[in-house]
Parts: C-alpha cells; sequence; structure tokens
C-alpha cells in the first residue's frame, strides 16, 4: 500500500505506537497522550535520537542536568540519544505530542516532480 491512514485517535491516556500501522521502517514513531498534571519516568537511548512536536497542550521536559524546557502547540525539540529526559503535562488539559526516533541520518531532499508536473503553489494570490 502506498498510503496508510492512521488514527492516534482512542479512548483514554497513553503511548500510541505508530511505525507499524503506517507500514514505517526507517525510524520509530509514537502519539502519546496524557492529562494535565502527569510525568512520564526518565528514559534515554543508547542510539536513536529523538523528534518531539507537541500537537495539543503544552509539556515540559526535564533533562538530566534539572534544566528544562517549555514547548506549547506547534513546537519541537530535538533531543541526543543519551541525554536523559522526561517529560510532563504542565498545560491546563490534555497534552497530546508525536515522538520521532531513529539513527544513522538524512537522507538528503530526495524529493522529485513527476514529469510535466509543476510545483503547487498556494492558494490564489498568495505570494
Amino acid at each position: 500500500m502506498r498510503w496508510r491512514p492512521t488514527s492516534t485517535r482512542s479512548e483514554g491516556y497513553g503511548f500510541r505506537k505508530l511505525r507499524k500501522g503506517l507500514g514505517v521502517t526507517a525510524f520509530g514513531v509514537n502519539a502519546i497522550s496524557m492529562p494535565a498534571g502527569y510525568e512520564t519516568g526518565s528514559h534515554y537511548h543508547d542510539k536513536q535520537e529523538e523528534l518531539y512536536f507537541v500537537h495539543r497542550g503544552t509539556i515540559e521536559m526535564e533533562f538530566g542536568d534539572g534544566s528544562t524546557h517549555r514547548l506549547s502547540e506547534g513546537g519541537s525539540a530535538r533531543v541526543d540519544a543519551a541525554t536523559l529526559r522526561k517529560v510532563r503535562n504542565v498545560g491546563e488539559g490534555d497534552a497530546v505530542y508525536l515522538c520521532a526516533g531513529g539513527k544513522d541520518g538524512y537522507v538528503g531532499r530526495d524529493g522529485k516532480m513527476p514529469d510535466g508536473e509543476s510545483r503547487v503553489s498556494g492558494p490564489p494570490g498568495a505570494a
């Protein structure tokens, strides 16, 4: 299948593994939903760095050295593999964030347009 839709919407809070359902083989990807005031346990990785993207709410990341970094909706952060980290929901409501992890680097810009097609532009009047 070339395109696989999936939904991260399900009842309750928790950790939703998306990789297998979407057929992703190059990196891990998960969606995490947590209530206000909830805090994850600390963790680190041997090899994979992680990218965090906040879809809804506000989270705070605390690192092994005691420093913190707050991310609101649309915010993102990259964390080295060996960096100890934990996440807490510091917002008033639920927080939902995406975490993608991988190793061995970026493959470069390899997107190509099919012959005869031109780059898609924005809506009429957009610059």
